[in-house]
């Protein structure tokens, strides 16, 4: 009995050692775990070839100085990042936001100013939006307050083929800094003696008269957020040019993006003018190396506060309402896309160039780039994007865009009235600004 009694006390002992191990082995995993988690950031984002690329490179540089660092990156379309976030906030529900989320510029306000709660303020967190052009942090401020960080750089260039303008009797330089004026006039030439056209646009796309307008500072709409389209004088201007253009054989409209594409590869375009990220349709071309130069835009005459400089395109990141822990998150960007060249000299080859102004000094920007005549156009770049003009966004600019759109299509197409259609356009934005 005694025996037995031993033997049995000897099993609860041997068992409790057991479980009290068990515990401690668990009790280890745990805190292990939850370290990591204190370590890692959630992100939401698109394109594993550039966007999910650039915030893997950030964290691999962050975690250099900050081991044990990571992110968890989830792949998710633009266009599905706002439909989520319209539902989290339809539902009440911010526990399935990510620590993190890009999203477009021209998107950014329109969420920003429906759903704040989805948002961090970062207006004081440390982060010195001075270094970004006022026109990129624009699409993120929301009554005085910056709730994202600037990415990619969305800065308009004008891609020029040298050969063609050589066959016309000129340079690069007899089109960078002047109006929109001598540019149709050295265009005819070019379309003469080059026999093609300075410049193509997609049919019914208001991207390449946005971009005029841009230039100016002015938009369509006014700072308090009204529309500004039916009345706006600036506005009528870009379109009378961009009319004449096309008149003129000076500008060529092709039916979709594709056959847009297609003319700057192929050779039937003597210039393409867009956003900065067309460099990398315009390279996609080796045997044409050596044969395009970058300028910047003409420049609309006659317009207060007119500049040869625009942008299109480019987004920026979000640290949600839900970050598990923001001085990580905001000392990550502050540490990266808000203050390292070494990131940005690395996502040049992806086609990522900055809007944080101190990475144009770097050497990899200033490097020649032998496709480009050996220019160094990603420090030209950055510096165009500091110099493009601040203009009122709104959570509507979809809406803006899309009627405008309509209106140009009209005036080129039907020959229809300018003043009536841009009334019209204005009358649809102003009726879903009432829905």
């Amino acid at each position: 009995m005694k025996r037995m009694l031993m033997g049995a006390c000897a099993c609860v002992l041997a068992a409790a050692t057991l479980l009290s191990c068990s515990k401690s082995e668990g009790g280890a995993a745990e805190t292990e775990q939850a370290a990591a988690d204190v370590n890692k950031l959630t992100v939401w984002t698109w394109d594993p070839n550039f966007n999910v690329y650039a915030v893997q490179k950030a964290a691999e540089l962050y975690a250099k100085d900050h081991p044990g660092f990571t992110v968890e990156v989830t792949e998710v379309l633009s266009d599905d990042i706002e439909a989520r976030l319209t539902t989290i906030a339809s539902a009440g529900d911010l526990s399935t936001l990510p620590d993190v989320f890009l999203m477009q510029d021209n998107s950014f306000k329109k969420y920003a100013t429906y759903y704040p709660e989805l948002f961090t303020d970062l207006t004081n967190c440390g982060i010195d939006f001075s270094q970004f052009a006022e026109s990129k942090t624009a699409y993120s401020v929301l009554d005085g307050k910056h709730y994202g960080i600037p990415f990619d750089n969305g800065a308009v260039i004008n891609c020029v083929r040298t050969d063609y303008l050589e066959q016309a009797g000129f340079t690069p330089e007899d089109f960078n800094d002047i109006t929109w004026e001598e540019y149709i006039e050295k265009g005819k030439v070019v379309r003469e003696k080059a026999g093609v056209p300075m410049l193509t646009a997609q049919a019914g796309s208001p991207d390449q008269l946005l971009m005029m307008l841009y230039s100016a500072g002015a938009a369509l709409f006014h700072d308090d957020g009204s529309v500004y389209i039916a009345d706006n004088d600036v506005l009528k201007k870009c379109m009378e040019l961009y009319v004449e253009m096309v008149q003129e054989g000076v500008l060529v409209e092709v039916t979709d993006w594709d056959q847009y594409i297609a003319s700057i590869n192929n050779g039937t375009t003597a210039s393409a003018l867009q956003g900065c990220w067309i460099m990398a349709s315009v390279i996609a071309q080796p045997d044409q190396s050596g044969k395009w130069s970058v300028i910047n835009m003409p420049r609309l005459s006659d317009v207060p506060n007119a500049t040869n400089y625009s942008s299109n395109g480019g987004s920026s990141w979000a640290i949600s309402s839900n970050c598990a822990n923001v001085d990580l998150a905001v000392d990550f960007f502050k540490s990266t896309f808000a203050g390292s060249t070494e990131l940005y000299d690395d996502l040049i080859s992806k086609g990522a160039l900055a809007t944080w102004a101190p990475a144009a000094n770097s050497e990899a920007y200033n490097q020649p780039v032998e496709f480009f005549n050996g220019e160094a156009v990603y420090a030209k770049i950055v510096d165009f994007a500091t110099r493009v003009p601040s203009y009122a966004t709104s959570p509507f600019h979809y809406d803006a865009r899309d009627a405008v759109g309509v209106a140009l299509s009209n005036i080129i197409q039907r020959g229809a009235d300018m003043e009536s259609e841009l009334a019209d356009a204005q009358s649809f934005v102003e009726f879903n600004m009432q829905g």
